[in-house]
């Protein structure tokens, strides 16, 4: 008699929701096997998407991925009342930004909300993490050394940039962090309280 099989183990991240910023940064690709991975793990994954992001990878990819909308404007398209800049990080139990240009980061800084993820990223209300990703010259630029500072100071997360060759073709620090780091610091961070959702 064979024995009776055990149940497959739930999924580790099942009940966890993300939500991940994508701008526009060549390694915006990247991105969309870092989400691949955490919908496989039970991670409920919405994206938004800036202009410029969506001139490197498509927003079809992402809904394919994640079997949702990908949010792309402040204003909803049959709701125009609707706070698309507020609602989505109010369910997230992590707010993540990847890659993030220096252009993000200078207008998370710097208190500037013109668009829908800069203003999802000052509305935030669950904790923000971010992947940085530009050429070398831009990340030692004072200006953005300020930034990061500013920001960490300020209690957000940010992972990388590793070091490496650049799509600019040179090498040096600046480049995101790739997928399967990105998912370990997304997972710890996700992991180490409890699910949003099982507090209702």
């Amino acid at each position: 008699m064979n024995p009776t099989p055990a149940p497959d183990p739930a999924p580790p991240l099942r009940g966890y929701e993300l939500l991940v910023c994508v701008t526009g940064g060549v390694a915006a690709y990247k991105v969309a096997f870092l989400v691949s991975r955490l919908v496989q793990d039970g991670c409920g994954v919405t994206v938004a998407m800036t202009r410029a992001a969506r001139r490197f990878v498509g927003a079809t990819t992402f809904q394919a991925l994640t079997g949702r909308p990908v949010l792309t404007s402040q204003w909803h398209a049959r709701d125009p009342g609707a706070m698309e800049h507020l609602r989505p990080s109010e369910t997230a139990d992590l707010l993540l930004v990847a890659p993030a240009t220096a252009n993000i980061l200078g207008k998370l800084a710097g208190g500037i909300a013109d668009d829908l993820v800069s203003t999802l990223l000052l509305g935030a209300d669950c904790p923000v993490m971010l992947a940085p990703a530009m050429n070398t010259r831009m990340w030692r630029h004072p200006a953005v050394e300020r930034n990061v500072r500013f920001l960490r100071e300020h209690g957000l997360q940010i992972v990388g940039p590793a070091e490496g060759h650049l799509a600019c073709g040179t090498s040096g620090p600046g480049r995101m962090s790739e997928p399967d780091e990105l998912y370990a610091a997304v997972r710890a961070a996700l992991l180490g309280r409890p699910p949003r959702r099982a507090a209702h």
